[in-house]
């Protein structure tokens, strides 16, 4: 699995203690995976896997609205967010939730028959633009807090992906046949059909009081989640100065949701800035992180779980973007 990781040495999972182990334990019970990459790489900081993990699974697994139309949100943002890793393994888990067919249209570049999927599809990758949206969401307005709370979710999963992890799904990208992801999905079918009940993640958060939560989320588990993410996530801004906070901040405020062109305007040279460069590529364009751009910031001081939350910063930065331009939109309607 080592080879997966980019610039971290997470702990294997076997080793883990704790409130780390007690994650793991729910994530192979409630996601089917024992030892999910997306997962494993936080490990260095549990504050940000337990947050991360939490707000997936209360709003994709246990929050309200159906799994094969969340799946669809993820699928749409992940798609969105150029994240072949994240594109790949929801094409898996729509395979196990027994929509075959549905996953390989996605997989082709196609668009769903049926027309709810589709809408929710292209909701999900309208998500990365953040801008009030006109039209009403395409899920009943019970739901919100199960799909706001998945695609919120994967805007940050996937960045940290890219930032983090390299594209293989699967060793020798065999996800790349439609057989292999097939029986994946299948191996998955009984634990992703399985009802799960919300609220069993919020006992692993590192904090007792992570903050408000969010409107949108009402009484639901997918509130405290969020919130402690926010609180975990944030906390990276203290390896920046008070300059490159700025600069990340008025950056992100003037972001429309287009990816940066190949000279990255907007982005700080890395022998200048080098973290605030790093912050902002992890918001806009995780997946042009170099070797050359880390080595620049990093300093012997310099641990995974400091890597872990400057990356973490970056990306919520286009999450609490993200974030405020649907609690717009929700506002309006």
């Amino acid at each position: 699995m080592t080879s997966l990781f980019r610039y971290t040495e997470p702990l294997p999972p076997k080793a883990a203690t704790g409130r780390v182990a007690e994650v793991y334990e729910q994530i192979s019970r409630d996601f089917g995976i024992a030892e999910p990459p997306t997962f494993v790489v936080l490990s260095s900081a549990p504050e940000l896997l337990t947050a991360t993990w939490a707000l997936m699974r209360e709003s994709l697994i246990a929050g309200p609205g159906g799994r094969t139309g969340k799946e669809i949100a993820a699928f749409g943002v992940s798609k969105a967010n150029e994240c072949p890793f994240c594109v790949s393994a929801h094409t898996v888990l729509l395979h196990a939730t027994g929509d075959h067919a549905l996953a390989e249209r996605l997989a082709r570049g196609e668009r769903p028959e049926n027309e709810e999927h589709a809408r929710v599809l292209e909701w999900g990758r309208r998500t990365r633009i953040p801008s009030p949206q006109s039209k009403p969401f395409p899920f009943p307005a019970e739901h919100a807090p199960g799909y706001l709370g998945t695609a919120l979710a994967f805007h940050f999963i996937n960045r940290i992906v890219s930032a983090l992890l390299t594209e293989k799904l699967m060793p020798g990208n065999v996800q790349r046949f439609r057989c292999v992801r097939s029986l994946a999905g299948r191996t998955l079918s009984r634990t992703v059909r399985r009802p799960a009940r919300p609220g069993e993640a919020l006992p692993l958060l590192e904090s007792t009081d992570p903050g408000e939560a969010p409107a949108w989320a009402g009484d639901s588990a997918v509130g405290p989640a969020y919130a402690a993410l926010l609180k975990a996530a944030t906390a990276g801004a203290a390896l920046l100065d008070a300059e490159d906070q700025d600069l990340v901040r008025a950056t992100m405020w003037e972001w429309d949701g287009r990816h940066p062109g190949l000279g990255l305007e907007g982005v700080p040279d890395r022998r200048e800035r080098p973290g605030a460069r790093l912050a902002l590529l992890a918001a806009l364009a995780p997946y042009r992180i170099t070797d050359e751009d880390v080595a620049a910031w990093r300093r012997p001081e310099h641990t995974d779980h400091c890597l872990l939350h400057l990356v973490a910063y970056g990306a919520f930065t286009a999450v609490d973007r993200i974030e405020s331009a649907l609690s717009r939109s929700i506002a309006r309607a």
